[in-house]
């Protein structure tokens, strides 16, 4: 598995099929997909098929992809993210999901800030978009601490979603 970056208190490393246990945790929790528009997970098999037509496959197909944090004190995966080609949209977006327990302690933050200077410095991106519903004040403040300002209401995946930018 490959390492994708690191901040002072995560790894941030390419997802493998072996990690379907702690994707399924993750997005299996309904307080943790409230704001998002994926539907929770059956069951362990599906989400490794999640993981390999997506986050592996935009490895292979765009050179990179949303990738497993992982807390550096306990080796335990916490969540995901990072960046991902958004065909849609034409763009790249910034996403990230923690488990609740990690809510709350600035990991987000330093995930999505190291995650934009990658997809800067690393990818020579001129900009990236974050979605997010409105409401999800959380990820909001997470979006702005990483530098990214509301540009527009954007309707996706059936959802109204709130368009912030940020341009290098």
């Amino acid at each position: 598995m490959k390492m994708i970056l690191e901040t002072d208190r995560l790894f941030l490393r390419e997802y493998v099929e072996d990690d379907a246990e702690a994707f399924f945790q993750l997005n299996s929790d309904p307080e943790v997909l409230r704001f998002v528009p994926d539907k929770g997970l059956l069951n362990v098999e599906q989400a490794r098929q999640i993981l390999v037509d997506h986050p592996i496959a935009d490895y292979r197909k765009y050179g990179f992809g949303r990738g497993a944090c992982i807390l550096k004190k306990t080796g335990e995966q916490i969540g995901f993210a990072g960046l991902k080609y958004l065909e849609e949209f034409g763009e790249v977006d910034l996403a990230f999901r923690l488990m609740r327990a990690y809510w709350g302690m600035g990991l987000t933050t330093e995930a999505a800030l190291a995650s934009v200077r990658f997809g800067f410095a690393d990818l020579g991106l001129k900009r990236i978009i974050g979605l997010v519903m409105p409401e999800n004040k959380a990820s909001v403040r997470v979006l702005e601490k990483a530098g990214l300002r509301y540009a527009e209401t954007v309707a996706c995946w059936g959802k109204q979603f709130s368009k912030y930018v940020i341009t290098q």
